[in-house]
């Protein structure tokens, strides 16, 4: 038996080591409080946005303090939302973002989801348009945005055509295939969505791609993620948090776009899995394309669009295409400049 002060002894060990009695032990940390952001999409999930359903489905958003309730948009605009503060991110465009906020709306871009614009306008094969003069005598099928008209306008002077002679109508955000089937010769198009799209249904489009005809049309980002200037300036570290953890999802689904389809797909259970893989195959050589990283973004090209856009009388004063976007949150660029 042991004597009673091996006993006291062993007892208060126990005590100091469980904390019972001494008010002095150590306790296990409690786990960090995730601040709550709201992502908005510009539509319902698509390749587009693959790289923030990774970043969620990976737990780098978890890992960086984030808990991200990434949301689709509704009857409010998402340059509204984030402006308002009722969503912190957004999924807009270079084009929506100058609007927004030559109209006043204080919000900024982050980062550009895609390098360089992949859009144009597309039509089917037996409509015979080829390039921007044979649009004349044609249905343009738009959502009703000035910007249409104006590209248009540019893209067709370019090669001798005239917009005055095309039928545009607003068929707001319809189908591409369904529209172009009857009333519609072409509309303007994602060719990483539709145009991959084409190709999977075996119907042959002719796509005036924008980016070939950058000597009239300048470039843009298209889309890009959004915050309010809010955000940066009173949480600065909860968008560098966000903005480098989705960038990890970003550059995993260019290294690995079959396993990031298989992420967004099961994220978006409608979706057609064949499409989606596709189009992410497509995308994986676009989201950073001949940047030096994913995200980045440069003054020449917003300013250059912004300018545009003056010229074109859409924009009713001069632009600060500086102010209109930041680089500092991107990985590798803390306390740098924009």
């Amino acid at each position: 038996m042991l004597n009673k002060p091996w006993i006291l002894i062993l007892v208060i060990l126990t005590m100091a080591l469980t904390g019972c009695g001494t008010g002095k032990a150590e306790q296990p940390e409690a786990a960090a409080e995730l601040t709550e952001v709201i992502m908005m999409l510009d539509w319902v999930p698509n390749t587009n946005h693959t790289g923030l359903f990774v970043a969620q489905d990976q737990g780098w958003y978890e890992e960086a303090g984030l808990a991200v309730n990434i949301i689709q948009a509704g009857e409010t605009p998402v340059e509204q939302a984030v402006a308002s503060g009722s969503a912190q991110f957004g999924i807009s465009y270079q084009e929506g973002v100058t609007l927004a906020r030559a109209a006043g709306a204080p919000i900024v871009s982050v980062a550009a989801v895609i390098q360089h614009n992949t859009s144009g306008f597309a039509a089917r094969a037996d409509r015979n348009i080829t390039r921007p003069q044979d649009f004349e005598g044609k249905t343009y099928g738009g959502w009703g945005s000035p910007i249409e008209t104006a590209m248009l306008d540019l893209l067709m002077s370019c090669d001798g055509g005239d917009v005055g002679k095309v039928n545009i109508i607003d068929t707001g955000f319809a189908d591409f295939f369904a529209i172009t089937e009857k009333e519609v010769d072409f509309a303007w198009i994602f060719y990483g969505w539709d145009g991959v799209n084409a190709e999977l249904k075996g119907i042959d489009l002719n796509v005036v791609m924008l980016n070939e005809w950058q000597d009239c049309v300048p470039d843009y980002y298209t889309p890009v993620i959004i915050t309010g200037e809010k955000m940066v300036a009173d949480q600065p570290d909860v968008v560098r948090a966000f903005v480098q953890a989705t960038a990890r999802g970003y550059e995993y689904a260019i290294a690995n776009p079959e396993e990031a389809a298989q992420i967004l797909l099961a994220a978006s259970l409608e979706s057609d899995p064949e499409l989606v893989t596709a189009s992410q195959k497509w995308l994986a050589d676009q989201y950073q394309a001949d940047a030096p990283q994913w995200g980045l973004q440069e003054k020449s090209v917003w300013q250059a669009y912004a300018d545009w856009l003056f010229e074109q009388d859409i924009l009713e004063a001069p632009f600060d295409g500086e102010a209109a976007f930041s680089n500092r949150f991107l990985p590798g660029t803390e306390g740098g400049g924009e």
